[in-house]
């Protein structure tokens, strides 16, 4: 429930913190004493729009601020914990919402900055609120399959999801279906790109790694003879030049000597011997690789070729040999599925057709189960109509299938095939038509009612305000519809506002808005009344700004029959 609202200079409340309890509130006071303005700091607290003109003037900011008791087992536990919002199930939700002169707004919710959109996901499970303009829903058809459904409980919504998951996935084959079918021109074009461009790299042949390997074989060919002559004259110098016979003359010299200083010429032998052997073993190196160097004009040609068409595909097609071959397996596959236009068409064709039938079963179970939820709301509704009054009156749940598509078949929507309309006859022997064309503002009031106390046990909603529900109405009526809110605040907690003595006796608690004037300023205040200030007010209510003693007595015997209609 909502244990406690704080207002802070909003419009005409300068200051305000109002305790509330279990059961059902009434909210009265003198035309144009702010009672509207208690609803709207609570819309703004569960989300609603706010602007700049509800600052009150001459301040910076207005701040509304909300404190819920709710039980564990609330829904907007899971809400909060799905959007990472710190909250202890057995403490008090606290909401607050503030709004600059500037025009900015800002919320938290348990301290924790949220979004205006996350505020109003959270609002939505913590209070309802209907007023006059409300009324424009219920008048909506597109709006009554969806009261439909969630009044056909979990079997229904559990069927509805499922046809959703199917539809999706008949759409996605739609789509694609679409999509080939427009294409065709374009794909005769890009098929005749394709099979050019596959000829063009097949052609090629090309091998991964292809142009490094050319590339270091076009340096090889191309300074083939300058590597022979080098080599040559290295091969020279070590035959011809008798650099290898030097060595081993002086070999044999030193030998000769190393007797007389073997200590320190042994060293220096074997350093020569050393060289002899190593110039001797790159001498027949050299030798083997001059017989090895090939000069070949014509395969420099042929390489010159190949790089210069590798080069050309690389500014086509990709920026390395491997990137062309994976581009050429892409348009390949592409090409292939061009090909195969007609039987990819057909098998899709195919596969819409089954993706089809599976969706439309679903839909009619879904059907069957609106059309068993639409008599038995029927009969609540009709139930709830005769406690207010309005026993002649006809209810009745139509629900119609949408049209043929191109293939003769039942249309099928985002909801399935159903249109649901509300239905309903005022008077005996007028026809069922459409609630807009039948319903006055007094009848709408007391349907939306008999709408929301079935729904009240759904929608586990704690808070339900009724702005001004009982207009239009008077009499039995209005009594009606104060026993209805009386008897819906047995199970959540329930607010209204009116300007009728029959539906203020029977609150369990009662409010008064109250506007004064002090100096140039204007200040509304809210306040509980008990015993005799309740009596006054009533009286109020009853005989307009004069007081009499028969309008309080007559106020006493209101309350005494409403806590009787209670059983108080």
């Amino acid at each position: 429930m909502l244990h406690e609202l704080s207002i802070r200079n909003l419009a005409v409340i300068e200051e305000a913190s109002v305790q509330f309890h279990n059961g059902f509130h009434v909210l009265t006071g003198e035309t144009g004493a702010g009672k509207s303005i208690l609803i709207d700091a609570l819309s703004l607290v569960v989300g609603g729009r706010g602007s700049a003109d509800m600052v009150r003037y001459g301040c910076d900011k207005s701040e509304v601020e909300a404190m819920f008791d709710l039980s564990t087992e609330h829904p907007v536990w899971s809400k909060l914990a799905n959007l990472g919002i710190q909250h202890d199930r057995n403490e008090m939700l606290i909401v607050r919402r503030e709004l600059s002169s500037t025009g900015k707004s800002s919320s938290r919710v348990n301290g924790q900055l949220v979004t205006i959109t996350m505020l109003r996901e959270i609002g939505e499970s913590l209070v309802n609120i209907h007023g006059q303009h409300e009324h424009q829903s219920l008048l909506k058809n597109e709006q009554h399959l969806e009261w439909l459904d969630m009044y056909g409980g979990s079997s229904l919504l559990n069927n509805k999801k499922a046809y959703a998951q199917q539809y999706e996935q008949l759409l996605l084959i739609r789509s694609q279906l679409h999509e080939l079918e427009n294409t065709s021109r374009h794909n005769v074009q890009m098929q005749d790109l394709y099979m050019f461009q596959i000829e063009e790299i097949s052609a090629a042949k090309l091998k991964p790694g292809e142009d490094e390997e050319l590339l270091e074989q076009r340096k090889m060919l191309m300074y083939a003879e300058k590597r022979t002559s080098s080599v040559n004259e290295a091969y020279g110098l070590l035959n011809d030049g008798q650099g290898i016979e030097a060595l081993s003359r002086a070999i044999t010299r030193l030998t000769d000597i190393v007797s007389y200083d073997e200590t320190a010429l042994s060293p220096m032998i074997e350093q020569l011997q050393a060289a002899y052997y190593g110039a001797e073993d790159v001498m027949y190196q050299l030798r083997n690789y001059r017989d090895g160097i090939e000069s070949d004009p014509e395969q420099l040609i042929y390489v010159e070729d190949r790089l210069d068409l590798i080069r050309s595909l690389k500014r086509k097609y990709g920026e390395s040999i491997e990137e062309i071959i994976a581009y050429l397996a892409k348009i390949t596959d592409e090409r292939d599925k061009m090909e195969n236009r007609d039987e990819r068409l057909q098998l899709l064709k195919e596969q819409e057709e089954t993706e089809y039938k599976q969706a439309y079963v679903l839909a009619d179970q879904l059907s069957v189960l609106r059309k068993q939820a639409a008599i038995k709301l029927s009969n609540e509704i009709k139930e709830q109509l005769t406690g207010l009054q309005m026993g002649a009156a006809k209810f009745e749940v139509e629900i119609n299938h949408t049209t043929q598509d191109a293939e003769e078949r039942v249309r099928l929507s985002a909801t399935g095939i159903d249109h649901a309309v509300f239905m309903m006859s005022t008077n005996p022997g007028e026809p069922l038509k459409p609630l807009h064309k039948v319903a006055s503002g007094g009848e709408m009031s007391r349907i939306m009612l008999a709408l929301k106390s079935i729904f009240a046990q759904i929608d586990q909603i704690p808070v339900l305000i009724f702005d001004e529900v009982d207009t239009g109405v008077s009499g039995r009526a209005a009594q009606a519809i104060a026993e209805k809110l009386s008897s819906l605040a047995v199970d959540c907690q329930v607010f209204s506002i009116s300007h009728l003595p029959q539906v203020a006796c029977m609150a369990d608690h009662h409010y008064e808005i109250r506007k004064q004037f002090v100096g140039e300023r204007t200040y509304t205040s809210v306040s509980q009344l008990t015993g005799e200030q309740r009596i006054n007010e009533l009286a109020r209510m009853l005989g307009g700004v004069e007081i009499t003693e028969k309008t309080k007595h007559h106020a006493q015997e209101m309350l005494d029959l409403a806590l009787g209609l209670k059983g108080a």
